[in-house]
Formats: C-alpha cells, sequence, structure tokens
C-alpha cells in the first residue's frame, strides 16, 4: 500500500537535509585553553646620521632682484656641497611671497631651502661653517640609518620572540601541561627618533664663515614588541 505523506513535510525534510551540512560548516570551531603572551626587547642605537636644513632668503621690493640672489646662493652652496664626499644633497621647496603692512603690500620675499645629509657627521659639520657665511641653519637633527636600524631590529627581533618562547613554556608549565600551540604572533618595532633641533628663527647669514656648530650623535633606544596567542594542549 502506498502511503502519502503532506507536502509541507516533504519540504521541511529536504530542506534540513540540504541545510544541515552547510550549518555545520559554517559554525566556528570552539576552542579553548588560549591564553595572551607579550614580550619585548631593546637596545640603545647610536646615531649615525646628521641631517641639516639651510635656507637663503632675501626680502625688499624688487622681485626679480631678490630671486637673483637667493638663486644664486643656493647654486654657489650646491656647488660647494658637491664637492665633499658622502654629503648628499637635495633642493626644497621656492617660496616667493608677498609682505603686508596695514593690510597693503609692501615687499616681497623669496626663500629657498636645501636639505644635507651625512653618515660623516665632523665633515658635515665643517661644511655648515663654510655654508653658514651664506645660508641660514634652520634645524639639525641626528638619526639611525636604515642599514644599522635593520640590523638591530633583526637582533631585537630574535630575542624577542625568545622572551616569548620562554615565557610561553613557563605559563604551560605553570598550568600543568606539556604542550602549547602558537595560534597567531604580531611583531611590531618602535624607536625613540629626537626631533629636530630647531634653530632661533630670523639669523640670516654670517659676513664670513663662522665656527663649525658643536654636534654630540647620542643614541636612541629601539624595541621589538612581540604580541601572541598561545594554545594549551592536552597531556596524552
Amino acid at each position: 500500500m502506498m502511503r502519502y505523506y503532506p507536502r509541507y513535510l516533504l519540504i521541511g525534510l529536504l530542506s534540513l537535509t540540504l541545510l544541515s551540512p552547510l550549518s555545520m560548516a559554517g559554525q566556528k570551531a570552539k576552542t579553548y585553553d588560549r591564553i595572551q603572551l607579550s614580550a619585548e626587547a631593546s637596545m640603545p642605537v647610536e646615531n649615525d646620521t646628521l641631517t641639516a636644513q639651510l635656507y637663503a632668503q632675501r626680502e625688499g621690493s624688487d622681485l626679480s632682484q631678490l630671486a637673483d640672489e637667493v638663486n644664486r646662493k643656493i647654486s654657489q652652496a650646491v656647488q660647494r656641497i658637491k664637492q665633499v664626499e658622502g654629503v648628499s644633497l637635495q633642493t626644497q621647496g621656492y617660496q616667493t611671497y608677498p609682505v603686508y603692512q596695514q593690510q597693503r603690500v609692501t615687499g616681497w620675499r623669496v626663500r629657498q631651502s636645501i636639505r644635507l645629509e651625512s653618515r660623516d657627521s665632523a665633515a658635515l659639520s665643517r661644511l655648515l661653517g663654510e655654508l653658514q657665511s651664506s645660508l641660514a641653519l634652520e634645524s639639525l637633527q641626528y638619526s639611525v640609518s636604515p642599514a644599522q636600524r635593520q640590523a638591530a631590529e633583526e637582533q631585537l627581533i630574535a630575542q624577542a620572540i625568545a622572551a616569548f618562547q620562554q615565557r610561553a613554556a613557563l605559563v604551560t608549565k605553570s598550568l600543568g601541561r606539556s604542550e602549547y600551540r602558537l595560534v597567531e604572533m604580531q611583531i611590531n618595532n618602535t624607536g625613540e627618533s629626537s626631533p629636530p633641533m630647531r634653530l632661533r628663527a630670523g639669523v640670516m647669514a654670517m659676513e664670513a664663515a663662522v665656527a663649525p656648530p658643536s654636534l654630540e650623535a647620542g643614541s636612541q633606544i629601539l624595541q621589538v614588541n612581540v604580541n601572541g596567542t598561545i594554545e594549551l594542549q592536552l597531556n596524552q
């Protein structure tokens, strides 16, 4: 004898059969005994790169004359800088803007800057003494070169990971487990870069070469932080 089932019952059974595997696959697997840990390593690194910012500036009523004077001073400085080995040069913003008095244009100001960088701070210091006869020194800054920073960070990464592993092993043992599994890890690096030393604004060029500025490179602290999650394994 043939048996008949209501249509809605057949549709419900079919839907359950089709959707059950998908529903089970979509459920997030439950996890237990996961612990978040962090570790870090740091070290002082000597600043080995000196950066200087200089500029030429003129102010007056004849715009073409002002531009010519600034251009000549920058051109002469560039020629001298190129004679010094190990000093990199970059010309920067060229600015021309009006000078106002009582909301009236009374003149013009023309300015251009150059940026010097060198790992030989003694040579750059001597060069700055020469350039200050025609240019104004705006700022000085020490930093760590990319090559030295990378070498230091590679050491710190290895030290920070070793510290993380030691801490993870300690936690595992303290909780009565014999093994752990690393679930995820993030590695971040930080550094205390020194801000540029700004010099008094408005100090224009000297008439003759001045004594080189006194400089002390010092160091900065580089640090690597390791953050991660471990999962304690059940003892067999």
